[in-house]
């Protein structure tokens, strides 16, 4: 096999990495939220699953500031931040080395968690948050959804991967 192939496999393989991680994170997003609003009664906890119930239940709640509730007022600014970065990602991409599919799949977390919110914004002027997590130390932690944990576990996975590849460099140089 050329190099060329190689590349070219490889670019298609961060690709459907990408905006897989991307799709199938605004999908399951956009449909847990609709079926909670169609389900579950306003701020009140409910446990949908029983044996759950003593890590987490489930709270609707209509979220107009940005993660965890804060800044209320700010919620459409930070839409556009949103927007921005989302738009930032999909140009920035385009320059990471293809073999880095961590990176390609963060970034498509991180990505479709911010466009779930951005669409849950303009199509409610809210985010829809629902998931209460229950158990000690996050007891008192604020309700959030599945593309705020997207988010996050996207951020996280970044982080674990630029810090391995430091050290794997540091290494190399040493």
């Amino acid at each position: 096999m050329e190099l060329s192939e190689q590349i070219s496999g490889t670019r298609r393989l961060s690709d459907v990495l990408f905006f897989g991680m991307l799709a199938g994170c605004l999908l399951v997003d956009q449909i847990t939220k609709a079926w909670m609003v169609a389900h579950l009664p306003l701020y009140r906890p409910t446990d949908l699953i029983p044996w759950l119930a003593p890590i987490f239940s489930f709270t609707l709640v209509e979220n107009t500031g940005v993660a965890f509730g804060l800044f209320p007022s700010l919620g459409q600014l930070f839409m556009w931040l949103a927007i921005v970065v989302v738009v930032g990602i999909l140009a920035f991409r385009r320059t990471i080395p293809s073999g880095d599919l961590w990176v390609h799949i963060s970034l498509g977390l991180v990505t479709g968690g911010a466009i779930g919110n951005v669409i849950d914004r303009l199509a409610r002027g809210y985010v829809v948050d629902f998931i209460d997590v229950n158990f000690w130390p996050l007891a008192s932690w604020p309700v959030f959804n599945l593309a705020d944990a997207a988010i996050v576990l996207g951020v996280g996975v970044l982080m674990v991967d630029s810090f391995l590849m430091e050290r794997e460099r540091l290494v190399i140089h040493a």
